[in-house]
This record gives C-alpha cells, sequence and structure tokens, in this order.
C-alpha cells in the first residue's frame, strides 16, 4: 500500500511539474524573433556562419538552441547548396522551439548576388526565390552599389499582393507562389498565412521578412543615401574587410583610416536618416558603446550578447 501512494505522489508530481514547465515557457509573438525584438527597441544580436558540410540536418537541430538572435547563413563565399540550406532548416525545426519559444531562430541568408546594377539583380532574382523556398527569415544583398540594383532586390522578395511603398520608390513585387508551401511548413503556420506574412518588414508591419544591405564597397558608399532611401530595407552594414581592399586601405590597424572612419560615419548617417538599422561587429569591451551609439544588430560572442541583453534591460527568455 505504502509502494501504491508513494507511486501515486510521483506521479502527480511528475504531471505538476509537467504543467508548470507548459506555464512558465515564453510565448513568442511574432515568428521572426529578430523583427519582434527590433520592434521592441531591442539590439540584436547573430551568429553563423552555417554552411556547406555544417549546413545539415543534424547542425539545424544543434543550433535550434543557439543563444543568439539569428543565424547568419553563408552562401556568399561558401556553395550555393539549396539541398543543404533546405535540411538546415528542416533541422531547426525539429530541434526547436527556440529558447525564447520561437518556432525556430531566425536565419537570414549572404545570397552570392552582387548588386552592381539592377539586370543584375534581375538575372539572379532565382536564387532569392530558392532560398526563401526553404523558410529562411531574411536575405542579405551584397555589393549593393546603385538603387536600381536595391529597388530589384526588393520586388523579387516580395509577393505581388503587397503594396505598400509600390508607387513611392519601388514598384510590385515578383516573387511566385510556388515554394510558398515548403516554407509555411517551416515557419509552422498555412500556405495562405505564409502568403500575407512573408513580407518585407518594417515596410510591411506585419511582415517577418528582414533585407538588409551590404554597402560594402566605393561604389555603395557613394550611391549609399540613395539605396537606403529605398522602401523595404531593414538594415545595413559597411562591410570594413570589402570596403578597406576597395578604398586601398591595407593593413592591421585599416579600420581606423580616417576614409574607412568617413565610411562608416556616412553609411550609419545615411542608415539614421532613412531609418535603417546598423549593423557592426561587437565584442564584450565595445558592445556597450555601440549600443550607445546607436548599433542595432551586430555579430556577437554569447558573452557579449549577454551583457548587451543586460544593459538594455531585455525581458524576453535569450
Amino acid at each position: 500500500m505504502r509502494k501504491l501512494l508513494a507511486r501515486l505522489m510521483v506521479g502527480v508530481f511528475l504531471v505538476s511539474l509537467a504543467f508548470a514547465t507548459t506555464a512558465q515557457a515564453p510565448k513568442a509573438k511574432r515568428i521572426n524573433r529578430a523583427v519582434e525584438l527590433l520592434s521592441q527597441g531591442q539590439p540584436i544580436y547573430y551568429t553563423g556562419s552555417h554552411s556547406g558540410t555544417e549546413g545539415s540536418f543534424e547542425q539545424g537541430k544543434r543550433d535550434a538552441q543557439t543563444y543568439a538572435d539569428y543565424i547568419s547563413y553563408d552562401m556568399e563565399h561558401a556553395p550555393y547548396d539549396i539541398k543543404g540550406l533546405a535540411e538546415y532548416m528542416q533541422g531547426l525545426a525539429a530541434g526547436g522551439p527556440a529558447r525564447s519559444g520561437h518556432r525556430t531562430p531566425a536565419v537570414i541568408v549572404n545570397v552570392p548576388v552582387n548588386g552592381t546594377d539592377e539586370a543584375a539583380v534581375h538575372a539572379n532574382a532565382w536564387m532569392f526565390a530558392q532560398v526563401l523556398a526553404t523558410g529562411v527569415h531574411g536575405v542579405l544583398l551584397t555589393h549593393a552599389d546603385t538603387p536600381g540594383a536595391v529597388r530589384a532586390f526588393v520586388e523579387a522578395i516580395r509577393f505581388p499582393i503587397h503594396k505598400q511603398g509600390v508607387g513611392n520608390g519601388i514598384s510590385e513585387g515578383r516573387r511566385g507562389v510556388h515554394g510558398a508551401d515548403t516554407a509555411a511548413k517551416i515557419w509552422g503556420i498555412s500556405r495562405d498565412e505564409y502568403l500575407q506574412k512573408a513580407d518585407a518588414w518594417p515596410l510591411n508591419p506585419d511582415g517577418e521578412l528582414l533585407l538588409g544591405l551590404k554597402l560594402e564597397d566605393k561604389y555603395a558608399l557613394e550611391n549609399a543615401e540613395q539605396n537606403l532611401k529605398v522602401p523595404g530595407i531593414a538594415f545595413a552594414e559597411w562591410g570594413p574587410g570589402d570596403m578597406s581592399l576597395s578604398l586601398g586601405v591595407l593593413g592591421p590597424n585599416a579600420e581606423r583610416d580616417p576614409r574607412m572612419q568617413a565610411a562608416r560615419s556616412r553609411i550609419f548617417a545615411a542608415c539614421k536618416a532613412n531609418k535603417v538599422f546598423f549593423l557592426n561587429s561587437m565584442n564584450p569591451m565595445n558592445v556597450i558603446d555601440m549600443i550607445k551609439e546607436g548599433v542595432m544588430v551586430g555579430p556577437a560572442s554569447q558573452q557579449a550578447a549577454e551583457i548587451g541583453r543586460k544593459y538594455t534591460n531585455r525581458q524576453m527568455p535569450w
């Protein structure tokens, strides 16, 4: 009798623990964790890059519990491997939910399409369509040199049903419907819901996709103000590595060169003027200063991210 009573008490305890755990689990308000945080005025921290042999189902399962707010997935300098990316996204979904309560961490992909001009982006728009069909949450346009290229980029990402900004700097979207079903499964929503939510934020307040620009050479620098006026862009970076090559500034202290600092200042100012979030590297020693300066997006270690989150009094778990 005592053994039976003990077993019953253990069972009651386990059931109570399960209910308590469920009650305490955070509930996500949006699909894209990075969008949710930025909309609250919170800086976001990313990790990366995950590509090539790492872009697998098992790697995705492991990365589902990342400390980061989003994962930067590199296909700019790594192989353009859609199969690997699709398996990675499936792994994230299988390994979720994330610690924040989202179905998966957000994933933003560096696609190997240089924004040298409008024609180049139009010719390679199929890459954006294939990447988005895997269920990722954002895309970066590399070497975003001209306003025409940026416009073509935004239009390639959007479905034509979304009209925000159309006729005011951009034309209607050119993305096709095929691929929405597979992406919707990763997001854990219906196809019709995906069609409504898979749009550029904050241009579309209900959108869940983050579009970014790499203004990382002298051509993009010269057009920075006009590039960032194009509707649909959420964030931008100045790419100091490629910028130093483009400006002919080499050496271990290249980033401190006055020409480099002037480039950073110009792009940062253009971001502020157009209400675009600025991306810059962060570390435990400078993360608070970066936040004070207005940097809202950055690659950061777990230590740096935790320092930043504490400084901004973040309420969302992780």
